[in-house]
């Protein structure tokens, strides 16, 4: 069995960082999806791609995977910029401002 071991990132509708501390260990589908003509629904054979583990470091969801024989690929996350100084709605028309107001 193949799986990936991953720190999932935020949704694009969320601008808070919650579900995002832990580590996911969940598995790659080994069966292609298959379309089912009468209902139009997607499926697959493979039961195993439903199972997402998740644990709190990394180094736990590798020994998991160690202890298992779970052939596991880490995906390390991007290390996000934080901005260098918050500024409000009011700092663009502020007089002490460096460059010129445009619309």
């Amino acid at each position: 069995m193949r799986a990936r071991i991953y720190r999932p990132a935020k949704t694009a509708m969320s601008s808070g960082q919650g579900r995002t501390k832990h580590w996911v260990l969940d598995y790659v589908s080994e069966s292609p999806r298959e379309v089912d003509p009468l209902m139009g629904w997607t499926s697959s054979d493979d039961t195993q791609a439903q199972v997402k583990l998740r644990f709190d470091t990394k180094e736990e969801a590798l020994e998991y995977a160690r202890e298992h024989g779970i052939d596991a690929q880490v995906f390390d996350p991007k290390v996000r910029r934080p901005n260098v100084r918050a500024r409000g709605y009011a700092e663009n028309f502020a007089h002490d401002r460096r460059t010129t107001w445009t619309h």
